[in-house]
Formats: structure tokens, sequence, C-alpha cells
């Protein structure tokens, strides 16, 4: 994953809501399983093997954040064991088919929360974040991207 794209997610999970998180988890998912089928189709599997890593370690979070009294979670649980069945599996076998099966899933998944998202009007919930302001600034081909400090003190508060 680019750096770009990490901040792109850092900026996105600041301002998010619990619904959003979960959205913003999968598309971590799926951008990671991209870079694995990538690295695998280039012959690059140590760079596979990360990829395919830090997949599963969202994959991982989306399992810690399941709350199984909820008839949806205790649906989700187990795909998401199978999820990371098959990545252990297409890791060993460097099988970019199962990838991205894998990754066809997470996608359909997405596509359901974003319109969960829809329903879900509570607030981000990080507080104390940053304020970023985008526009044309400094140039007239040039989109900058400028963060107001609030307080010192951000992100959860306890």
């Amino acid at each position: 994953m680019t750096q770009e794209k990490k901040q792109e997610f850092t900026l996105k999970i600041t301002q998010a809501n619990k619904t959003q998180l979960i959205t913003i988890l999968y598309e971590m998912v799926i951008e990671y399983l991209n870079d694995a089928i990538d690295a695998i189709g280039i012959g690059r599997k140590e760079e596979a093997e990360k990829s395919l890593g830090y997949a599963q370690n969202c994959i991982d979070e989306l399992l810690r954040s399941l709350d199984l009294r909820y008839e949806l979670a205790r649906n989700l649980h187990p795909l998401y064991i199978f999820f990371k069945k098959e990545l252990m599996l297409a890791g060993v076998t460097y099988s970019s088919h199962k990838i991205w099966r894998v990754e066809q899933n997470f996608k359909t998944l997405k596509e359901a929360y974003e319109e969960l998202e829809k329903y879900d009007t509570s607030s981000p919930m990080m507080g104390n974040t940053q304020k970023v302001y985008a526009g044309l600034t400094y140039g007239r081909h040039s989109l900058n991207e400028g963060m107001a400090m609030a307080s010192a003190n951000r992100g959860y508060m306890a």
C-alpha cells in the first residue's frame, strides 16, 4: 500500500463512526489483497506474504469488533474465519485465484456496509481530531491540504 493511501485511510479513520470504521477495514483488506495479487503476478513472494499478513491483521480486527449478541455478527464470524483460512492457504500455495475470491467477497460486504452507513447518523468515534481543509492553494494546478491544530490533545477522549 502506498504512503498516500495510508494517509487517506488515516484521515478517514479519524472522521469515521462505527459503521464507517468497518467499511474502512473492508477497503483496507481489499487494498492489501490487490497488492498481494500484484506481487504474486510479478513473482515477489515476500511482498505477497507481507500483504496477505496485513490483510489477515485487518480481518483479525474485524473479528475482534464483532458483538456476538447480534445475529449479523454470528453470521459474519464464520465467514471471517473462512476468509482467514483461505488466505493462509493462498499464502502457502501462492494462489492468486483464492485471494481474488476472498477479495470479491469483501467487495460484496463493503457494498452492504456502505448501504448501512446511510442509516448510521452517529458521530465520529474520535473526537479532538485535526481539521483538514482542502482547496486549490499555492498554485493553479495543485491541491494542498492543511491541518488546523485544534489542540495538542487529539484522538479518543478517556
